[in-house]
C-alpha cells in the first residue's frame, strides 16, 4: 500500500511539473506592448498587447501585432512566434553591416530566372536584413526600369520597401529619407559593368 501511494504522488507532482512547464513556456516572451517588431511577411509593426485570448474553446496568450502602414492587425500566439519568425528591430551594428552590403558589387548566377526569383522571394520571407540587403544590391535596376523584367522590378521593389522600413524604424525617421540613404548606398556599384560570380558553383546547374 505504501508503495502504491508514494507511486501516485509522484505520478500526481510529475503532472503537475509538467503542466507549469507549459503554461511557462506558453507565457514567456521577450516582447513588450509598445515594442516594434518585425514579421517577415509584413515588414515593421508595433505591440499592441500581449495576454490571454479564447480561440475555439482554447485559451491561448497572444501577441497582438498593428501594421500602421496598411491597417492591419496581427495575432501570433506567443509559443508560435519564434517559428513564424517574429523578431525585435535590427541593431544598429547590423544596419550599418546591410549598408556595407548595399555597397558591395552585384553578384548574378547562371541560374534560370525562375529558380533565382525563387531563391530571391525565400531571401525577402525570411525578414532577415542582411537577405534583404543582398536582394536590394543584385536585383537593382536602372532608375528608368530598362534591363530588368517585371518580376524583377516587383522583388526588387518589396525587398526595398521592407528595407528601408526597417531602416526607418531604427534611425526613427520617415521611410522616404532611408530610400534615400539606401539609393545613396546603391550609387557607387549602380553602373558597374563587372558583377561578381555566384559563390556556389552549382548554380551554374539550370
Amino acid at each position: 500500500m505504501a508503495s502504491a501511494t508514494v507511486t501516485t504522488t509522484a505520478m500526481v507532482d510529475a503532472a503537475f511539473r509538467r503542466t507549469a512547464v507549459q503554461v511557462k513556456n506558453q507565457g514567456e516572451t521577450v516582447f513588450h506592448e509598445g515594442d516594434l517588431v518585425v514579421y517577415p511577411a509584413h515588414g515593421v509593426g508595433r505591440v499592441d498587447r500581449i495576454g490571454p485570448e479564447h480561440f475555439a474553446g482554447h485559451q491561448l496568450n497572444v501577441i497582438q501585432i498593428s501594421f500602421a502602414e496598411n491597417r492591419m492587425v496581427l495575432r501570433v500566439p506567443v509559443v508560435k512566434s519564434g517559428i513564424a519568425g517574429l523578431r525585435k528591430l535590427a541593431t544598429a551594428e547590423a544596419v550599418a553591416k546591410a549598408l556595407a552590403t548595399l555597397q558591395g558589387r552585384r553578384r548574378t548566377s547562371r541560374m534560370m530566372w525562375a529558380k533565382r526569383a525563387l531563391a530571391y522571394q525565400a531571401k525577402i520571407n525570411s525578414g532577415d536584413l542582411q537577405a534583404l540587403a543582398e536582394v536590394v544590391r543584385d536585383l537593382q535596376v536602372a532608375a528608368d526600369g530598362s534591363g530588368s523584367s517585371s518580376s524583377q522590378r516587383n522583388l526588387f521593389e518589396l525587398a526595398l520597401d521592407r528595407l528601408a522600413g526597417e531602416f526607418a524604424a531604427v534611425a526613427g525617421t520617415d521611410k522616404a529619407t532611408q530610400l534615400e540613404r539606401i539609393t545613396q548606398a546603391l550609387r557607387p556599384g549602380a553602373g558597374a559593368s563587372a558583377a561578381e560570380a555566384d559563390d556556389q558553383p552549382t548554380a551554374a546547374v539550370a
